[in-house]
């Protein structure tokens, strides 16, 4: 459901908020979250023009998050990269519809209601804190520690 590019944004996200607040490279990133770096690069882009990633240049230069964690939802992550939209009126353009969605279009678009909520009702700071931490992205935060320490 949801595109490659929106779960990378993601990922790159959480590990800018898991970090210790220091600019990190797209490599670093890359390295941690396990995403492709040429990929990578056009996704922090939308993420600055979206708002919620500042990115600065020189020897010393990487990308830090706007806002902390615990105001970045994952919603806003979503809409930097591929904004949601909702079905407001019907798709075909059929006549017959007028302003009411069909029952397909209708369901479809409560189903992306229920993203929406879930998604704006999730901060970043929510998925670092989970109690039962998926240990894939332990280790990568681990790793994330160990690159930072190391530069």
């Amino acid at each position: 459901m949801f595109s490659q590019t929106v779960e990378y944004a993601m990922r790159a996200v959480l590990a800018l908020a898991a970090g210790d607040g220091t600019p990190m490279t797209t490599r670093q990133i890359a390295e941690t979250m396990k995403v492709p770096q040429s990929y990578l690069s056009k996704v922090l882009q939308a993420l600055v023009r979206g708002g919620l990633v500042y990115s600065t240049r020189g020897l010393r230069g990487g990308f830090v998050l706007v806002k902390t964690a615990e105001n970045i939802t994952l919603l806003q992550i979503l809409n930097s990269v591929n904004p949601l939209q909702r079905i407001e009126s019907c798709p075909l353009d059929l006549d017959a519809h007028s302003s009411d969605l069909c029952p397909l279009h209708r369901r479809l678009d409560q189903a992306m209601a229920m993203v929406e909520n879930a998604f704006s009702g999730t901060t970043l700071a929510e998925i670092l804190s989970e109690d039962n931490p998926c240990p894939t992205m332990q280790q990568q935060l681990q790793k994330l520690e160990a690159l930072q320490k190391k530069d």
